[in-house]
């Protein structure tokens, strides 16, 4: 009883000024003049303030290193200090719980709080590919935009969560609950340490995560991967074509802009065969070399979140499918590209891999895209990202997956898979948001955006993990999410109005 009582008092309490309950007639459509005036006081006290903060968060290679454990990464330790002395300056409170830290404004005991969830590590990243080192921001080599590793995602998000609060603070506004911004250190590569964390620590009673997209999010896909492991085979015929080897990809959740192969034996007329295929691939750039009698091609794409594999040009498929003008031997890269071809094509919704593929009304359709492929001795394992919606169990989608794949076994029989791994994750739906009028309310009036609806992103936050938590921002609707890519960016303009919504949205909650 005392559980179902505190919960009530919670929902009423939090209800009250989320408008959880249909809003009586007259209610105001706008955010309050409180809220209004400590956005307008954020940007301009402070749009040179929370930039130069994230020229300092991006400076520190937060990129998990499976040899050198956060606890003794100078990296690490360094962003973690930094923001430390942030908090402090700023007048916050601070606190260090390993990987977890949270920044807070307002009384530690108060019963009410509002969180933001967010996580200082970021993706790997390939340097050569930046104009300037990916941890230094770059404001001038594209005009308008702040290029770092971790810019949108999360670094960005962190600097604007810090001066919402500092705005709140020189406002001295009255606020009746105390905001929380919680920074996990370890989202992109181990969410243990947050689920025992989440255990054994009370977390703010409403959540906001700062890790998707507006205008707000209240559903996920569920994350799997597809592992297949091709096996050495017989050497090809004496003088005829065959892929020698073929690779491409750089981790799991970036969908590839690198892909390459080497094809043994390639006479002039299968060099002009596959040229012009190639050439039929829109916004692929191709290089051709020759090697005696063998020709190397390299392939480049666009990469991007493997959430949204249709912001990309995938690499791996692309060459695959610039290879499909014949099939090829079954050495251990040609069996794989004949498989990339039969079963997974250039499309990324799975239409090709037997009865996988699906889609929901709200969530959309399950994606499924080669992310990498990783040598093992003489054997190379191609790696598929999964997105899944609801409306499939994890075991019918993991058996449809086996059936699909015993298939193409049976029409090839010199192929016997080494090794195949299938792990399914489960979507998630929010069900019980009562911040979200709130949310909808503040993106429309700085937006423009009438009668905003919550959506659902193909990515995994920590939002399930935390109570009543959804994602807001921080990037825009029907724009490329960059966060993953090579090409990471915020643009200052979206970086100042993350800021405004962001005070005014603590500004509404919090009082």
């Amino acid at each position: 009883m005392k559980t179902r009582h505190t919960l009530a008092s919670l929902l009423l309490a939090f209800g009250a000024a989320a408008g959880a309950a249909p809003a009586p007639a007259g209610a105001p459509s706008v955010p309050g003049e409180a809220a209004l005036q400590a956005a307008r006081h954020a940007v301009s006290a402070h749009r040179d303030d929370v930039v130069e903060t994230l020229a300092k968060l991006v400076s520190y290679n937060t990129v998990a290193d499976k040899d050198l454990p956060a606890e003794r990464n100078p990296q690490f330790l360094g962003f973690k200090n930094f923001l430390k002395g942030e908090a402090t300056r700023l007048g916050l409170d601070f606190a260090d719980h390993g990987q977890v830290l949270v920044i807070g404004l307002g009384a530690p005991d108060a019963p009410e709080r509002v969180g933001m969830v967010a996580h200082g590590d970021v993706q790997p990243v390939d340097a050569s590919k930046w104009k300037k080192s990916p941890f230094e921001l770059d404001r001038t080599s594209e005009p308008g935009k702040l290029l770092a590793r971790g810019a949108e995602d999360d670094k960005g998000p962190i600097a604007t969560a810090l001066y919402a609060m500092k705005s709140l603070k020189e406002l001295q506004l009255p606020l009746s609950r105390r905001i929380e911004l919680i920074v996990y250190m370890a989202e992109e590569s181990d969410w243990d340490p947050l689920v025992a964390f989440v255990k054994t620590h009370p977390l703010p009673q409403v959540n906001i995560t700062l890790d998707a997209e507006y205008p707000a999010v209240t559903a996920e896909k569920g994350y799997g991967t597809v592992a297949l492991t091709f096996p050495p085979a017989a050497a090809a015929p004496p003088g005829e074509p065959y892929v020698a080897s073929f690779g491409g990809g750089f981790f799991g959740s970036q969908i590839p802009e690198d892909a390459q192969a080497l094809i043994a034996n390639a006479g002039p007329a299968l060099e002009a065969q596959l040229k012009q295929r190639a050439a039929k691939q829109a916004g692929m750039h191709y290089s051709f070399e020759r090697k005696g009698s063998d020709l190397a091609i390299t392939a480049k794409g666009v990469s991007a979140h493997s959430s949204k594999p249709e912001d990309g040009l995938n690499a791996i498929s692309m060459l695959a499918d610039a290879l499909s003008v014949q099939a090829w031997p079954d050495t251990p890269s040609g069996a794989m590209v004949n498989f990339l071809n039969e079963m997974v094509g250039t499309g990324y919704f799975g239409e090709k891999f037997g009865n996988i593929a699906y889609r929901d009304g709200f969530m959309g359709p399950m994606t499924f895209a080669p992310t990498v492929i990783r040598q093992k001795g003489e054997s190379p394992e191609l790696s598929i990202n999964l997105r899944r919606p609801r409306g499939k169990t994890a075991q019918q989608l993991s058996n449809e997956i086996n059936a699909a794949l015993a298939q193409w076994q049976g029409a090839h029989a010199s192929v016997q898979l080494l090794d195949t791994k299938v792990q399914i994750g489960d979507p998630w739906i929010q069900h019980d948001a009562p911040q979200l009028p709130v949310l909808m309310k503040v993106f429309s009036y700085f937006t423009g955006v009438k009668d905003p609806k919550p959506v659902a992103i193909g990515g995994g936050t920590n939002s399930r993990l935390f109570p009543r938590a959804v994602s807001f921002g921080p990037a825009m609707p029907h724009t490329v999410y960059t966060g993953h890519s090579e090409h990471e960016f915020i643009t200052l303009k979206q970086l100042l109005l993350n800021l405004e919504m962001l005070t005014a949205v603590l500004a509404e909650l919090a009082q």
